[in-house]
């Protein structure tokens, strides 16, 4: 491990990017592929390593969705969502807004409210026990259209749990435009929730001003097309409108086709607010310490500058102003205590 490695490793950190059942360790979804033999998911953990090899992002796509046919009652909702916090803890995330898609637990049979009763439990233990803070964005599965939709917003705005803090769209972006969604994000903004849709990682700018012009967007997740076009970034830095990016998911998913042309450099030159978040960790085999090490080196940052990446993320999130605060104090004392 390198000194930077060994001062991400310590630092405090906020992740705004990362899924629920994408964020499942080998063991945990081996776990649970023993206690539902019927998936095709491996019970061994090492084999779930090229299980986890995906040739494309429609690949990846069909490879997470049998992951989520492992999450099928309230109980599997609980131990997963724990289990995430705990390796957040061991990687020093005090805070993480979990991408949470609530359809495909509901369609599986879970019930709206046991769903709920599941990840708050788990919220209030994680926070409790383990000192990481939880909130959720609950996201629509695009590939499951306009029913998903509707029954994502319905839960977000009927059952609205107390983690809940913005609403999203995920899933495949290729044929599945952003505008069609647009009442379901004015519902839930009317509830009190932000905008924070994928947009722009596997199609181009367009993706990304639909999302901003008809979803409303705050952040956007991905963004990686955003280089593409000088005025979208343009607006991006004016605005403060901050990006999502995961570097390691996008070589993965073949968003990008080599990680040394990652557009983030393009991204931070013209001055955009980047946060570094890690996706799908166990699935893209990384986490969220070792994106910021690739972040770091393909931004040639110092310790200081790793520090300021970690304060993007406080910044952009939705913690309350005193949260904020702390967590940015916590980070300067870090870095302060790592140079003396």
């Amino acid at each position: 491990m390198s000194v930077l490695d060994s001062f991400i490793a310590g630092l405090p950190k906020a992740e705004l990017h990362v899924h629920h059942v994408g964020s499942a360790s080998p063991r945990i979804v081996a776990e649970l592929a023993a206690r539902h033999p019927d998936s095709p998911v491996p019970t061994d953990p090492e084999a779930l390593a090229d299980f986890f090899t995906f040739r494309d992002f429609a690949h990846f796509i069909e490879v997470y969705l049998s992951v989520v046919d492992l999450i099928r009652d309230a109980e599997d909702v609980r131990l997963l969502t724990y289990e995430v916090a705990r390796d957040m803890a061991r990687q020093n995330i005090r805070y993480a807004e979990l991408t949470v898609t609530p359809f495909s637990s509901t369609r599986r049979g879970i019930p709206d409210a046991a769903f709920v009763e599941a990840i708050e439990d788990a919220r209030k233990a994680a926070e409790t026990e383990l000192g990481v803070a939880l909130r959720w964005c609950f996201d629509i599965p695009g590939e499951a259209g306009l029913e998903a939709a509707e029954e994502t917003a319905r839960i977000a705005c009927e059952l609205k749990p107390e983690g809940l803090v913005s609403f999203g769209l995920g899933g495949p972006e290729i044929g599945v435009p952003r505008p069609q969604f647009k009442p379901y994000f004015d519902r839930a903004i009317a509830a009190g929730l932000h905008s924070v849709p994928h947009a722009g990682e596997t199609t181009g700018p367009q993706t990304i001003w639909d999302a901003l012009v008809d979803l409303r967007a705050e952040r956007i997740g991905h963004g990686t097309s955003a280089p593409q076009d000088p005025d979208l970034l343009a607006h991006l830095a004016e605005h403060r409108i901050p990006l999502e990016v995961c570097p390691t998911s996008n070589l993965a998913t073949r968003a990008v086709t080599d990680l040394e042309q990652h557009p983030i450099k393009e991204m931070v030159a013209a001055g955009v607010l980047v946060t570094v978040n890690s996706d799908d960790p166990p699935m893209f085999g990384t986490d969220l310490n070792r994106e910021y090490g690739v972040a770091a080196r393909l931004l040639e940052l110092d310790a200081a500058g790793v520090a300021g990446l970690a304060k993007n993320a406080v910044e952009a999130s939705f913690m309350d102003t005193a949260g904020k605060a702390a967590l940015r104090a916590e980070i300067d004392a870090y870095t302060a205590a790592w140079r003396g």
